[in-house]
């Protein structure tokens, strides 16, 4: 079916026919369209903007992106649901840069989203596509920085503001950020804000912005409470679910029935059979992740948690060494994970069954990636197997049970996390860049750029990944040596 453009609504014409459908006729009509492939140079974009897109090698539009995109460029409220790593922050990247006035400097865009690590991904996409529109200016507002380079940030408005509700709203009530001029209101992962307890917050941001205004509601899952929040805030909105549950062939998923009191064994078990690179395991409780911490370090895991009792700058260091394969294995809770992007991540382990079926889809999502077969197992006991039975009716499909006599744990080797990671006592504010450290460790011909992985800088500290076998000679390089002709203080982080 040709994807031509109606050019009367600005939106692929088989879009525009099944929005005029009645609602009961447009799922089927949906998938219908969906079977065969969408290129974004069916949208109503300008040549540079698409040439942008081709540059950052999207060839095709994902579901999410296909079916909210001709929403959203046509000016619609939507309320939308998919997976995570479905695409869909391009997709309201791509719709609020769409509408974006360069030449009038005050802000028309602002994104919620739960937590810092989510915001800063989501600036960086945003970015990514706000190549092809000069003089863009986005300044990104959370919590856990100071308010004083911020308010410097906001001293001439940007066009886009992205940041967490409680931020947000400061800078609302200083004065300092201003949303009359607000055309397009997106809330990211608005299931997490609202669990995270941001209903309050979400409410006063939104009473600072004009009622004429397109908004976007974004979430993995779809509680009763997003339905009412939308009542509340969206005028008609267009209601778009991807499917949520994940392709067998995509993600290798096997529950384990346990006896209680077993689960760190199991885990052990699990981590000593499988033998994966890099793994998360979820836990329900932010006890439950220390104590797992305390008996796999016991056992020889190279091992971080994430959680909320965690200052900002702790977890930027955990998520760093993770995501940097300086550890190999991550322990979390949902809120605490929200927001993480970890490429290339081979197996996610519940330590304990969500009681939510959603939840638990959403976690092993993290794995199965770009093409990539992902592996989720999960821990339950006979008094948990309700939840199983509440996973498989979500599905509509049974799941494989296993008992864990099945595992083979007597050839196992300890694996050495590849990379380690340097701390580096300067960051942005001190002018320094990623080829800057670079160059420091590579000047003396020693060490090679091969044997470097992922810098990561902030504003007063930066982090590099460097071969755990050349840990020692790169810690030796960086405090003796200088950066960009300075003496900055280095660690080696455990």
């Amino acid at each position: 079916m040709p994807h031509l453009y109606d050019t009367n609504h600005h939106l692929p014409c088989d879009f525009a026919i099944i929005l005029a459908l009645p609602k009961s006729q447009q799922k089927s009509a949906k998938d219908s369209i969906l079977m065969t492939t969408i290129v974004f140079s069916s949208l109503p974009l300008s040549p540079e903007f698409l040439s942008n897109i081709s540059a950052l090698e999207y060839k095709e539009m994902t579901p999410i992106q296909a079916q909210s995109l001709p929403v959203i460029l046509e000016g619609k409220d939507l309320l939308a649901q998919a997976k995570t790593g479905s695409g869909k922050t391009a997709a309201f990247a791509i719709g609020l840069l769409h509408k974006l006035e360069s030449a009038n400097y005050q802000t028309q865009a602002l994104v919620l989203c739960p937590t810092r690590e989510l915001a800063d991904q989501v600036s960086t996409e945003i970015r990514r596509h706000a190549r092809a529109i000069p003089n863009t200016k986005l300044v990104t507002l959370c919590g856990g920085k100071s308010m004083l380079p911020q308010l410097a940030s906001l001293e001439h408005a940007p066009h886009i503001v992205v940041g967490t509700p409680g931020r947000i709203l400061k800078h609302l009530d200083k004065g300092s950020l201003k949303l009359d001029c607000l055309k397009t209101l997106v809330l990211d992962e608005a299931d997490r804000m609202l669990d995270m307890g941001f209903s309050e917050e979400i409410m006063r941001v939104i009473s600072n912005t004009p009622k004429k205004r397109q908004t976007l509601l974004f979430s993995a899952t779809y509680p009763d409470q997003i339905k009412k929040i939308s009542n509340k805030i969206q005028n008609n909105p267009v209601d778009v679910r991807v499917e949520s549950v994940h392709d067998d062939k995509e993600i290798k998923q096997i529950f384990y029935e346990i006896d209680a009191g077993e689960r760190t064994k199991a885990v052990i078990g699990l981590l000593q059979h499988y033998k994966p690179e890099s793994s998360i395991i979820f836990c329900n409780t932010k006890i439950q992740c220390q104590e797992l911490v305390n008996e796999l370090w016991k056992a020889g895991f190279h091992v971080l948690s994430l959680h909320g009792d965690l200052e900002q700058r702790e977890r930027d260091q955990v998520i760093v060494q993770f995501a940097n394969k300086s550890s190999s294995i991550l322990i979390a809770t949902d809120v605490a994970a929200r927001g993480l992007d970890i490429k290339d991540l081979q197996a996610v382990i519940n330590f304990e069954l969500s009681p939510d079926p959603e939840i638990h889809i959403h976690r092993i999502g993290r794995t199965g990636r770009a093409g990539n077969q992902g592996l989720a197992l999960s821990l339950f006991t006979s008094s948990e197997k309700f939840r199983v039975e509440a996973i498989e009716e979500f599905k509509k499909s049974p799941v494989r049970i296993d008992k864990t006599t099945t595992l083979k744990t007597s050839n196992y080797q300890k694996i050495i996390p590849p990379m380690v990671t340097l701390g580096i006592n300067g960051g942005r504010k001190d002018k320094v860049r990623a080829g800057d450290i670079l160059g420091a460790l590579t000047g003396t011909k020693e060490i090679q750029g091969t044997q470097i992985g992922k810098i990561d800088i902030f504003d007063k500290y930066a982090y590099v990944a460097v071969e755990h076998d050349i840990a020692t000679q790169a810690l030796e390089l960086l405090s003796e040596g200088k950066i960009k002709g300075r003496k900055f203080k280095i660690r080696r982080l455990k």
